[in-house]
């Protein structure tokens, strides 16, 4: 990944930034979810329509340097 700035101002570099430092740390996170709703559009634009996705349960992500 390019050299990302220290003063990161939008979500994907700030979420490729986190991903590198995890990666070299070989982090792992865990997110619990319980009982979650994500309104999940079918395209862009005003008369998409949306499907509700539920989730319970964990997810785990692991960083490792492949190098």
């Amino acid at each position: 990944m390019a050299e990302v700035d220290k003063n990161t101002t939008n979500w994907p570099d700030l979420a490729g930034a986190l991903y590198d430092k995890l990666t070299e740390r070989h982090a792992e996170l865990t997110y619990d979810f319980d009982n979650v709703e994500v309104s999940v559009p079918s395209g862009a634009g005003e008369k998409a329509e949306h499907s509700t996705w539920k989730f319970n349960g964990s997810i785990s992500i692991r960083g490792r340097n492949l190098e």
